[in-house]
C-alpha cells in the first residue's frame, strides 16, 4: 500500500515540476518554445531590459549562417542574466513558431531545444551560473519567410525576467520592405502595481476584540516587541483585512489549511526583495515550493521593512470565483500556519523553523479571537516525550537495579521470579513497549522518511534494532550453570550499553529537530544533568559496593561465590558478605542512593516534558 501511494506522490510531484518552465537550472524548457513565457508565477518586468540582441548580417539567403549576440548592456551594474531562450519568428507572423535551426559555440552555457518536430529550433541555458553574453549561429531554412526578427527570453532572477524581447530583423535578399517593427529590446508585458509603504503601525491591542490574532511569544505585541510574529485579520463589508509581521531574512506567509498537513493548501506570501517587498497569493501542492497564482486577488496591499522585520497588509475578498483556482473561501474554517524563512532572486527556500500551526480550525470570518498555536505537530510531541520516558527514567532504573540490587533480593521472589529480576524484566518491557510506539509516530506524521532530519533518524532506528535485540537474546540465555551462560551475559550487558548511549545522543539531537526545537541552552543542559546525575549515581553506587566508602568496608573480604547463593546467574562475580550489621546498613544506603536517583532522574524529566508541552 506504501509504495503505490509513494509513486502516485511522485508522479503528482513530476506534473507540477513539468509545469515549471525556466525556472529549471539546467535549461531543459521545450515546453516554453510556443510562448517563450516562464512558468514563474510572476509576470514580464515592464522595464526596459539592460540587454542586447545583435547579429551580423541584416540580410540572408536560403540555408546562410547568421551569428547572434545576446550580451549585457555594459553600463547596467546588475545586468548579467541566469537564463535565457532564443528563438528566430516570422517577422509577419511571430506567433507561428519558430523557424530556422540554430549551431551552439559554446556548449558550457548553451544547448539545443527540440521544439515540436524541429530539432535545434532554439537554444537555452545549461545552468544557473551568471552569463554575460552568449553567441550561437542561426542557419536559414531552406524555404524562408521574406523577414526573420530574432527574440529572446531573459531571466536574470526568478521574479525578475524580460519575455520575448524583439531583437533586430533580417530580410530575405529581393524580398519586400517590412512595416516598422518594435526596436530592439522592447517587451510587451504587463505588470501589477507595486504595493505601497504602510503609514501606521501594527499593533496587537485590539486582538480578541475586534480582530483575530495569532502570535508568537503568546501575547507578544509587533509595535513594542522585534521578535514577535504576529497574524491578524478582521472583516470588513465583504472582505477580510490581513495583517502580517515577523522577523525573517527573506519571507514571512501564512497559509489556509483543511488539515494540519501541509499540501493542497492557500497561501499568501509577503517576499523582501532589496528594498522593497512583493505580497502575492500563491498554493502548494505536496510538500513543494509555494507557486504563485497567476490571478492578482489581493488589493490594497502596503508593506514596511525596518530592522529586520517585515510587515505587509492587503485585502481579499471573502468569497473568490470558482474560475480561480486553488483559493479558498474565508466563510469555512481552516488551520492557521505561519512560516519564515530565506528567499533568493524573489523565490522562496524551505521554512527556517517548523510552522506556526493553529491549536484549532479558525473562521476568518467568525468572532474576534485570541489563538493559540504551536510549532510542534502533537505526534513529534509524543513521539519526545514516549522516548525520554523509556531511555531516561525506565531504562537507567532497570539498569540500576540489576546491576547492584542483585545480591540484595536473591532469595526474595515475587510471582515465583526473583524481586530483582522481576523489577528489571517489567522496566526493560515497558522501555521496549515505548520505543516502539514513539518509532513509528514520526512515520506516521512524515508519511515515510525524513531526509532533513540529520543523523537523528538513522540513530534511531539503530536504538529501535537495539532494543527488540536484547528481549529475543533474552528468550533464547542459556541456562545458568550453562558454560555459554557468560557469553549472554557479555552481549546482554553490551548490547544494552550501546542502545543507552545512541540512545542519548539521538535525543541530544532529537529536541533540536525543527518539528521540535526546544529551546536550544538550557535544555541541552537538562539533558546534559541527567546524564551526568545517572553516571554519578551509579559511581557512587560502584564506589560503595567495592568498599571504597566507610559504610562498604564490610566489602573488603569477599568471595566469589558460584554454588549456594540462589541467583539469576550463578557464574556472576557477587560480592558476597558476612552477616553483621554492615550488611544492613549497606543495603540502607543503596536504598536511600537509589530514592535520591530517582527524585533527581524524575525532576528532569518533568522539566523537559514540561517544555515539550509549552513549545
Amino acid at each position: 500500500m506504501e509504495v503505490p501511494v509513494k509513486v502516485w506522490a511522485l508522479l503528482l510531484l513530476l506534473s507540477v515540476c513539468l509545469k515549471t518552465v525556466l525556472c529549471f537550472s539546467n535549461g531543459k524548457i521545450e515546453q516554453a518554445c510556443d510562448n517563450m513565457t516562464p512558468d514563474h508565477g510572476h509576470q514580464s518586468s515592464p522595464d526596459p531590459p539592460p540587454y542586447n540582441i545583435t547579429v551580423d548580417k541584416s540580410k540572408f539567403s536560403p540555408l546562410e549562417q547568421i551569428k547572434v549576440t545576446l550580451s549585457a548592456v555594459p553600463s547596467e551594474n546588475k545586468a548579467h542574466f541566469k537564463g535565457f531562450l532564443i528563438e528566430a519568428r516570422n517577422a509577419r507572423n511571430p506567433n507561428a513558431g519558430p523557424v530556422g535551426s540554430f549551431t551552439l559555440l559554446d556548449p558550457e552555457i548553451s544547448q539545443l531545444l527540440q521544439c515540436g518536430d524541429r530539432e535545434g529550433a532554439a537554444v537555452s541555458h545549461t545552468s544557473e551560473v551568471s552569463k554575460t553574453k552568449v553567441q550561437v549561429i542561426w542557419t536559414a531554412p531552406q524555404d524562408p519567410p521574406s523577414s526573420v526578427q530574432f527574440q529572446v527570453t531573459v531571466v536574470q532572477k526568478y521574479k525578475l525576467y524580460w519575455v520575448r524581447i524583439q531583437g533586430p530583423v533580417v530580410s530575405l535578399n529581393g524580398a519586400p520592405p517590412l512595416p516598422p517593427l518594435p526596436t530592439a529590446g522592447q517587451s510587451a508585458a504587463k505588470t501589477t502595481p507595486a504595493a505601497g509603504n504602510l503609514s501606521d503601525t501594527f499593533t496587537s491591542d485590539d486582538c480578541g476584540i475586534k480582530k483575530s490574532c495569532l502570535r508568537e511569544p503568546a501575547g507578544c505585541d509587533p509595535q513594542k516587541d522585534a521578535l514577535c510574529y504576529f497574524l491578524s485579520f478582521r472583516t470588513e463589508d465583504a472582505s477580510v483585512v490581513f495583517e502580517l509581521s515577523g522577523p525573517a531574512p527573506g519571507y514571512i506567509s501564512f497559509a489556509l489549511s483543511t488539515d494540519k498537513w501541509m499540501g493542497e493548501d492557500d497561501v499568501y506570501l509577503c517576499i523582501k526583495e532589496d528594498d522593497r517587498v512583493d505580497i502575492s497569493a500563491a498554493y502548494v501542492q505536496g510538500r513543494t515550493h509555494p507557486v504563485i497564482a497567476s490571478e492578482n486577488v489581493l488589493r490594497d496591499r502596503a508593506w514596511r521593512l525596518a530592522d529586520g522585520v517585515i510587515q505587509c497588509r492587503f485585502r481579499r475578498n471573502i468569497r473568490i470565483p470558482a474560475t480561480y483556482q486553488h483559493r479558498s473561501d474565508l466563510d469555512e474554517a481552516h488551520y492557521l500556519f505561519m512560516a519564515h524563512g530565506r528567499a533568493e532572486g524573489g523565490r522562496t527556500h524551505r521554512h527556517d523553523r517548523q510552522p506556526l500551526i493553529s491549536t484549532n480550525p479558525v473562521l476568518i470570518t467568525g468572532l474576534p479571537e485570541d489563538l493559540t498555536g504551536s510549532r510542534s505537530p502533537l505526534l513529534i510531541k509524543f513521539h519526545a516525550v514516549f522516548m525520554l520516558i523509556a531511555w531516561m527514567t525506565t531504562v537507567s532504573t532497570g539498569v540500576i537495579i540489576a546491576r547492584y540490587f542483585k545480591p540484595d533480593w536473591a532469595e526474595t521472589t515475587l510471582c515465583g521470579q526473583r524481586v530483582w529480576f522481576q523489577f528489571h524484566r517489567a522496566l526493560m518491557l515497558v522501555t521496549v513497549l515505548l520505543t516502539c510506539i514513539g518509532f513509528i509516530l514520526p512515520f506516521i506524521y512524515r508519511g515515510g522518511w525524513s531526509k532533513r532530519a540529520g543523523s537523528h533518524p538513522y540513530l534511531g532506528c539503530t536504538v529501535m534494532a537495539l532494543a527488540l535485540i536484547q528481549p529475543i537474546m533474552a528468550l533464547f540465555r542459556p541456562a545458568p550453570d550453562s558454560s555459554r551462560r557468560y557469553i549472554f551475559n557479555w552481549l546482554h550487558l553490551g548490547t544494552g550499553t550501546i542502545a543507552q548511549v545512541i540512545a542519548v545522543v539521538a535525543i541530544c539531537l532529537g529536541i533540536h529537530q525543527q518539528a521540535l526545537l526546544l529551546p536550544a541552552s538550557w535544555s541541552t543542559g537538562v539533558l546534559a544533568g541527567y546524564v551526568v546525575w545517572f553516571v554519578l549515581a551509579d559511581l557512587v553506587l560502584e564506589m560503595h559496593r567495592r568498599g571504597l566508602f566507610s559504610i562498604g568496608q564490610f566489602f573488603r573480604s569477599f568471595e566469589i561465590h558460584t554454588e549456594n547463593i540462589q541467583t539469576e546467574d550463578k557464574e556472576e562475580i557477587l560480592f558476597v558478605p558476612s552477616e553483621n550489621e554492615s550488611y544492613i546498613k549497606g543495603h540502607c544506603f543503596k536504598k536511600v542512593v537509589l530514592a535520591v536517583y530517582l527524585c533527581g532522574n524524575l525532576g528532569f524529566l518533568i522539566i523537559l516534558l514540561a517544555t515539550i508541552g509549552a513549545v
